[in-house]
């Protein structure tokens, strides 16, 4: 590994940790600390025919309309310069905080707060006195258990949604901005000061209000319990526009409107994907029982006590971005060697003997890619990397939610074939066939073959390695290590791991191709 690479991984888990421990001790409240250590984003392409990218959920750029913004030679425009100017004239040292925070990037930004709700939510319920599980429920979130329960695949179905919703939000903003020409406001009035860098593109609507709309319409869906915290994000970020002279007030109420509208078709197509069924009943689940055994195999059960469901056992059903549900049953991987068989005794002989002969390398290895209980999980682990290399890449708004969409929608689907898998073949975990094995790490609740960690990473180092090919070997590396910590923290075989990979890498080059006809390469 080069030095690069261990440097890299020591930044981003020590960052990681510090986020973990902050929700542990707060919740998202105004009391959270903002975070102003990167620099005010200066795109170093505009990408103005942004516009006419593909999306993803919308039909077309102006699927949803923009109405003509008012002239700038009216007097309710001239009041608008006025506020720009009354607000730069009292600016407090905390407006400075919030447009230094802001200017960094709006969707890194969103991404950043995306991941927090998620560590603060990634909690498993406690056990009621008679020994069942609470659920959930979104139709009363504030409820013991707090909804959601942000495991890995709601993460990632989480993260597609988000990134996706503002990606398309962003080609419609491009496509009016081009339409209206509306200048910005220092060119209209010369007087008017730009307290951080602006560009030279057009105003109307607020591109990044609008990625701050969608964000936050999507993110009160997923997280209904926190309205009031991303409402105060959003009204912060709508500010930090007008206060820093770049756009006017009914500029940047325009595009959070248009993400609003934007992210209204991503929560429709939300409430309908079958994510809510993917608990599961009773039956269910000793259906996946009872297939398991009918096929040989050793069933997996849950090694926690009491014994807890499974996790999302049929969120293998959950409609993806990339693969139906046809294709995703129609890819399903070879079946895990079955217990007693000669590769799995080999395997599991294997697991054993990483367990009993650990070392600091490895216990470095495991824990940096853990990803459990009150962390972003693994989805998030990827984001964090990616945005940290976005950051130098100076992208602008909308390449930014584009490359994000890539690899969050390959990392949702690979949610969703991972799980298939699991629930289908059902089969046990090493330490459930042999109680010898002491695990490096917590035992995860669902059965082995895949790795999620494996088909989560082969996705996002794929679409990754498209997006900024220069680091290819780097997230490459980063994949096979998180796949292999899998193996030696003694909670996968290595089938799940070999297996995921190859799933994960089949799904992003799936993202790849996606991105290759997207039109942003041109």
């Amino acid at each position: 590994m080069s030095l690069r690479m261990k440097n890299k991984f020591i930044k981003i888990s020590i960052y990681s940790a510090v986020i973990a421990g902050l929700m542990w001790v707060v919740s998202c409240s105004d009391d959270v600390q903002q975070r102003n250590e990167f620099p005010a984003l200066q795109p170093a392409k505009l990408d103005t025919n942004g516009g006419t990218w593909l999306p993803i959920l919308l039909t077309k750029p102006d699927e949803f309309a923009l109405a003509s913004p008012i002239a700038t030679t009216s007097p309710d425009y001239k009041l608008e310069l006025l506020e720009i100017k009354s607000w730069q004239d009292k600016m407090s040292d905390d407006d400075k905080e919030v447009m230094d925070y802001w200017s960094a990037g709006v969707v890194l930004r969103w991404n950043e707060i995306l991941r927090e709700l998620v560590a603060k939510y990634n909690l498993a319920p406690v056990q009621n006195a008679d020994g069942t599980y609470p659920v959930p429920s979104g139709t009363n979130p504030l409820a013991y258990p707090l909804f959601p329960f942000a495991n890995p695949p709601y993460a990632a179905r989480a993260y597609a949604y988000v990134t996706s919703a503002q990606y398309d939000a962003l080609v419609a903003a491009y496509h009016y901005k081009s339409l209206y020409k509306r200048p910005r406001p220092s060119a209209v009035d010369p007087t008017i000061n730009e307290l951080i860098p602006v560009g030279d593109d057009y105003a109307y609507p607020c591109e990044e209000a609008v990625a701050a709309g969608a964000a936050a319409a999507m993110l009160q869906m997923l997280f209904p319990g926190e309205q009031d915290y991303i409402q105060k994000k959003l009204n912060d970020c709508k500010n930090y526009r007008i206060m820093a002279g770049a756009n006017t007030r009914s500029e940047v109420n325009a595009g959070a409107d248009l993400g609003k509208a934007v992210a209204g078709k991503f929560i429709t197509r939300a409430r309908n994907d079958r994510a809510s069924k993917a608990v599961g009943t009773q039956a269910d689940w000793s259906q996946l029982v009872a297939n398991a055994e009918a096929r040989g195999d050793v069933a997996w059960k849950s090694l926690e006590s009491p014994a807890r469901p499974p996790m999302l056992p049929l969120f293998g059903r959950v409609i993806g971005m990339l693969m139906d549900t046809t294709e995703v049953i129609s890819n399903r991987p070879v079946p895990p060697p079955v217990v007693g068989s000669e590769q799995h005794t080999k395997e599991l002989a294997e697991v054993l003997s990483y367990t009993q002969n650990d070392t600091r390398e490895n216990y470095r290895i495991v824990h940096f890619w853990a990803d459990g209980a009150g962390t972003y999980t693994p989805p998030g682990h990827w984001n964090a990397i990616a945005c940290e290399d976005f950051v130098k890449m100076n992208f602008s708004e909308i390449r930014w939610a584009r490359n994000l969409a890539l690899l969050n929608i390959s990392m949702f689907q690979a949610a969703i074939c991972c799980w298939d898998a699991k629930n289908y073949f059902y089969n046990a975990r090493p330490t459930q066939i042999d109680p010898n094995i002491k695990t490096l790490t917590g035992i995860p609740n669902f059965p082995a073959y895949t790795s999620g960690h494996s088909t989560f990473s082969g996705a996002a180092a794929t679409v990754l390695a498209y997006i900024n090919p220069a680091n290819a070997a780097s997230y490459t590396a980063m994949a096979d290590e998180a796949s292999k910590s899998r193996l030696i923290g003694g909670i996968h075989y290595r089938s799940d791991i070999e297996v995921g990979m190859q799933m994960g890498n089949a799904i992003g080059a799936k993202a790849v191709v996606r991105g290759q006809n997207d039109g942003a390469d041109k």
